[in-house]
C-alpha cells in the first residue's frame, strides 16, 4: 500500500470545521460521492487531477480544498482513496452516521423515504410521521407512519439527528415548532416558506422551484448568447460579401504582357488620363532588381 501521510496527532475532523468555508464544505460532500463510487469500483490510488476531473473542478481548487483536511496525499502519487473518504466522512460528521426523521408522507417524503443512496452515505430513515388519519398506520419501505402528535415522544426515543420537514407550506412553520420543541437541532425543509426557528437550531432550505427557475435564467442567457454569436457571424459575412463587391483587397500587383507591372485600383472605379475616361490601372516601370533601389534610404519616402 502506498504510504500516505496522516493527518497531524491530535487534530481531529471537528477541530478543523470551523476553519472551512461553506463552500468548500459542499465541494467536499462532491469529492466524498465521487471517491464512494472509486472505493466501490475497487480503486485504491487517485490523483489529484483525476479526481478533479471527476468532481467537476479544477485540480488547483480540489487541492485548495483538500488542504483544510490537512496532509493527505503523496506528491506525485495521489490519495489513497479509503483513507481520503474516511477523512472526508469525519471532517463532514457522517463517521458515525445519522438518524433522520421525516415529517409528511406524501408524494415528495415517500420518495426521499424510497430514495436508498441516503442510507449509502450514511443517513438512516428512522421515522416517518404525518397527520392524515388516511396515511397513519401505512407502511412506506419499512417504515409505518406514525401520527405527528407523538413527534416529541418519537424524538427522544428514536435519538435522530436530522429532521426532514416536507409538509404544505402552510403548515411547515408548525412542524418545525414541534420539531424545535422537541430537542432537533438540524433541520431541512423541502418548503420555499421561511421558517423561524432559534439560532442555535440550524435550518437549510431545497426550493426546486427556485432551482428550476436557476436553470430557466441559464437556458435563456444560453440562448441570448447564441443569437448575439449568429448576428456578429451574419454581419461579418454581410461585410465580407460587400467588400467583395466593392473590390477592396483588390490592389495585388500582377504582371503585364509586356514586362510592366500592372496595379489595378479598387474594382469598379476608373481613373481618367487627359481627360478621357479609361480603365483603372496604371502602367508601373519594370521592377528593378538592384538591392539599392529596393531598400529606401532611412527617413526617405518611396513614391509609387
Amino acid at each position: 500500500m502506498t504510504e500516505q501521510h496522516e493527518t497531524p496527532s491530535g487534530v481531529s475532523g471537528r477541530a478543523l470545521q470551523k476553519d472551512i468555508p461553506q463552500a468548500t464544505v459542499a465541494r467536499l460532500a462532491t469529492y466524498l460521492r465521487v471517491l464512494a463510487v472509486l472505493a466501490d469500483e475497487g480503486t485504491a490510488i487517485v490523483s489529484s487531477e483525476e479526481l478533479a476531473v471527476a468532481a467537476g473542478v479544477g485540480s488547483a481548487k480540489l487541492r485548495k480544498d483538500l488542504s483544510f483536511l490537512g496532509p493527505n496525499g503523496v506528491r506525485g502519487v495521489g490519495y489513497d482513496v479509503i483513507k481520503l473518504r474516511d477523512r472526508i466522512e469525519d471532517v463532514l460528521g457522517l463517521s458515525g452516521g445519522h438518524r433522520v426523521v421525516l415529517v409528511g408522507a406524501g408524494n415528495l417524503g415517500r420518495a426521499l423515504v424510497g430514495y436508498g443512496g441516503f442510507r449509502r452515505r450514511g443517513f438512516g430513515m428512522v421515522g416517518l410521521f404525518d397527520n392524515d388519519p388516511e396515511v397513519i398506520g401505512t407502511s412506506v419501505c419499512g417504515l409505518v407512519v406514525r401520527d405527528v402528535a407523538e413527534l416529541a415522544e418519537a424524538v427522544a426515543t428514536l435519538e435522530p439527528t436530522i429532521a426532514v420537514i416536507t409538509v404544505p407550506d402552510a403548515t411547515a412553520q408548525s412542524v418545525c415548532d414541534l420539531l424545535v420543541a422537541a430537542g432537533m437541532q438540524s433541520i431541512l425543509s423541502f418548503s420555499p416558506v421561511a421558517l423561524d426557528a432559534p439560532d442555535a437550531v440550524e435550518v437549510r432550505r431545497v426550493d426546486l422551484a427556485v432551482e428550476m427557475q436557476l436553470l430557466s435564467f441559464e437556458l435563456a442567457r444560453s440562448a441570448e448568447l447564441e443569437a448575439a454569436d449568429r448576428e456578429v457571424a451574419a454581419g461579418a459575412e454581410s461585410i465580407r460579401a460587400e467588400s467583395m463587391r466593392d473590390g477592396v483587397g483588390a490592389e495585388t500587383v500582377h504582371a503585364a504582357s509586356d514586362g510592366s507591372r500592372v496595379v489595378p485600383t479598387r474594382l469598379g472605379r476608373t481613373a481618367t488620363q487627359n481627360g478621357a475616361a479609361c480603365p483603372a490601372t496604371r502602367q508601373v516601370t519594370p521592377i528593378q532588381t538592384s538591392h539599392a533601389a529596393m531598400e529606401p534610404t532611412k527617413g526617405s519616402v518611396v513614391t509609387p
